[in-house]
């Protein structure tokens, strides 16, 4: 019972770390969460037929689909972005993480955000796998990259331990040339 309640506190201490400042009512990219004005269930998550700057893909389904219209060296630029995203989190490597990361981001605040990571990394030891990374939207100014994610996380002090997994869409946004992670729509899967 007591190892319940430990978890339970662990990831209420995440969430309310990761949402930083209520007022600036932003996201973090740590946490893979990111605040909107939709409801819990659409998540920021839009209809794939509107805009082009909204997150497309599906709350149900398993059909991803890659973007047809991306240029091979984009493709390729996005993957590596999105692969030094996962492996300098993991990694803790605070200054690789923050040099992938927009520096006027859509989705949460960039200083609030370095804070939000070193706090992470000093208290907990997180691991994040990425499967079926697919582009699934792509303009020459702006890219959405979803991929499965496991989550696993332990905290250093108490020893426990919780595993997600979901969806992410990880949208980047072209900055002096290079892509860079302006924000992030996470949807946990249903606990089994």
């Amino acid at each position: 019972m007591k190892f319940k309640y430990i978890l339970c506190l662990t990831m209420i201490t995440i969430l309310l770390s990761a949402c930083g400042n209520e007022e600036s009512q932003k996201g973090s990219i740590s946490d893979g969460e990111s605040t909107s004005e939709n409801n819990a269930l659409d998540h920021g998550a839009k209809d794939q037929n509107q805009d082009q700057s909204d997150v497309g893909f599906e709350m149900v389904g398993t059909n991803i689909e890659e973007a047809q219209n991306i240029p091979a060296n984009e493709k390729k630029a996005l993957l590596e972005t999105f692969e030094t995203y996962i492996t300098a989190f993991n990694e803790e490597d605070i200054e690789k993480y923050m040099s992938v990361i927009a520096t006027e981001p859509e989705g949460f605040d960039y200083v609030q955000e370095e804070v939000n990571v070193k706090d992470v990394f000093d208290q907990y030891k997180i691991n994040r796998m990425a499967e079926k990374v697919t582009v699934i939207k792509y303009t020459k100014n702006q890219a959405q990259v979803f991929a499965r994610l496991s989550i696993s996380l332990e905290q250093e002090s108490t020893g426990a331990k919780v595993d997600r997994t979901g969806r992410q869409v990880t949208v980047f946004a072209k900055e002096d040339g290079n892509w860079r992670v302006t924000s992030v729509y996470f949807i946990g899967d249903l606990a089994q």
